[in-house]
């Protein structure tokens, strides 16, 4: 199946040299990285090893100020809400560090019909628009039909005011006829995870299943351009391997797909190993403190910086209130890794039925918490999907993100989603720091055309229109 598919695009060699060769960085040298950096124009490999190696505190408060100015260059203050759905957790391949591995003793559960229109509705009474879509692999419990009705479903239902308007896919690395069949149901971004770009320490973690072969699973993103997905999120479960080696294989991918489909990846995540059933984390040595955590998220948002960075409620609540300045621009909310988790937790069922989750979540905070937060440090909670529905993707997205004027159409569009937000769904707190937030940034709006629309959008959506959008 996959010898027609080969990762030569991963070149270990080149990244263990660069970065042997780029162990020491000069003030000049740092100097000039940084200049560079703050124009957006992102970075080569020989500059991320170079700053991948900075270690003083001086420096690294430098590297984080960049990121966080070159986030807010591109993105502004908006922050983009969304929350993972999990439908199934059954999975063939045995993967050392996942509590879905197929050997993991978990309880096996697939949503139903009725129970899938129940997680979606519990979601949107959250007042989420925008969901991941999570599944193990395993063709003969969790086919493609299924993933397929399960998006048809969700787009269907409008409970209240809430409607899911984006579902982005992560499943299993498949073929280009399935994937065009994933394009035809108007999925968002087509997610997948390396885990790990290092070959060895892939096989080791990846014992058996489908997953296993390497150059299979590396190579998905190809077949998805070109079955015409055009936006797709890749992501490093970080503390399989040697962070280092990590980032600049991740760069590697990222050329990789902008010199052949001529469009980098849509969003980057970066999860880090946390503990989940079956999983001992003290047999893992590659482990990331949080430090070297924060210097990797401010070091991709400055080589990648066109990417949608991903921060998941993986880490703790004090830690992505901080890290969420050193470049993310996308966070889960109220996640929920278990199957059928998020309409047991409605129902007030504080003990899960089943022991369904694929890790551990730290960050257990309401959406309305996590809003309120946002808030309170004047970012612009967004559910916006404009980009999406209006065919803003792949180089048509990337075109406007890497120039900045991605922003023009951002913020107001993030000020509208989240004017539906305080509307329908806010705490009486958070809405009153919310409108404070709206007030503050409609003011910042520099074209006073753009403005005008915005304040009569935002009327709108107070009396009672909903799904405005540019």
């Amino acid at each position: 199946m996959a010898s027609k598919y080969t990762a030569e695009f991963i070149n270990e060699e080149l990244i263990k040299q660069t970065l042997a060769q780029n162990a020491q960085i000069t003030q000049d040298e740092f100097n000039s990285i940084m200049a560079k950096a703050e124009t957006a124009a992102g970075l080569n490999m020989l500059e991320v090893a170079k700053l991948l190696n900075i270690e003083d505190d001086e420096r690294l408060n430098q590297l984080y100020a960049a990121a966080h100015r070159v986030k807010e260059r591109i993105y502004g203050k908006r922050i983009v809400i969304f929350a993972p759905l999990y439908i199934s957790n059954y999975c063939v391949n045995k993967c050392q560090y996942c509590g879905y591995s197929c050997d993991s003793g978990i309880d096996r559960k697939k949503l139903n019909n009725e129970e899938l229109i129940n997680e979606v509705k519990s979601l949107e009474a959250m007042g989420h628009k925008r969901l991941a879509l999570e599944v193990g692999e395993d063709l003969a419990n969790c086919d493609l039909d299924y993933i397929l009705e399960s998006i048809k479903t969700i787009y269907s239902i409008k409970f209240k005011n809430g409607s899911i308007r984006r579902i982005n896919v992560n499943i299993a690395a498949t073929t280009v006829e399935r994937y065009r069949q994933l394009h035809a149901a108007e999925i968002g971004t087509y997610i997948l995870f390396q885990e790990t770009y290092h070959r060895e320490t892939y096989a080791k973690v990846h014992v058996k299943g489908p997953k296993h072969d390497y150059d299979w699973h590396t190579t998905a993103f190809d077949r998805a351009m070109e079955a015409g997905i055009e936006d797709v999120g890749a992501g490093v479960l970080f503390g399989l391997y040697d962070y280092k080696f990590e980032v600049l294989g991740l760069m590697q991918h990222a050329e990789h797909l902008e010199q052949k489909y001529g469009c980098g990846p849509h969003t980057v995540s970066v999860p880090r190993l946390k503990p989940a059933l079956g999983v001992d984390l003290a047999t893992y040595p590659y482990m990331l403190s949080d430090e070297q955590f924060k210097k990797v998220i401010a070091i991709i948002r400055l080589a990648l910086p066109y990417v949608g960075l991903i921060l998941s409620t993986r880490e703790s609540a004090t830690l992505r209130d901080e890290i969420i300045k050193y470049g993310v621009s996308q966070i889960s909310a109220g996640s929920c890794t278990g199957v059928g988790g998020y309409s047991e937790h409605v129902s007030g069922e504080n003990t899960p039925k089943l022991n369904t989750a694929q890790f551990s979540v730290e960050d257990e905070r309401s959406p309305d918490e996590v809003i309120y937060s946002l808030c309170k440090s004047g970012y612009i909670p967004s559910y916006c999907t404009a980009c999406y529905r209006q065919g803003r993707v792949g180089d048509r997205f990337m075109a406007l993100a890497k120039s900045g004027d991605i922003q023009n159409v951002c913020q107001p569009n993030a000020l509208m989603t989240f004017q539906e937000y305080l509307c329908d769904y806010a705490s009486e707190a958070t809405k009153a720091e919310g409108e404070k937030v709206i007030a503050e940034q409609v003011a910042l709006i520099k074209n006073d055309n753009m403005r005008k629309l915005v304040l009569v959008q935002l009327e709108k959506i107070r009396q009672g229109k909903r799904d405005l959008y540019l």
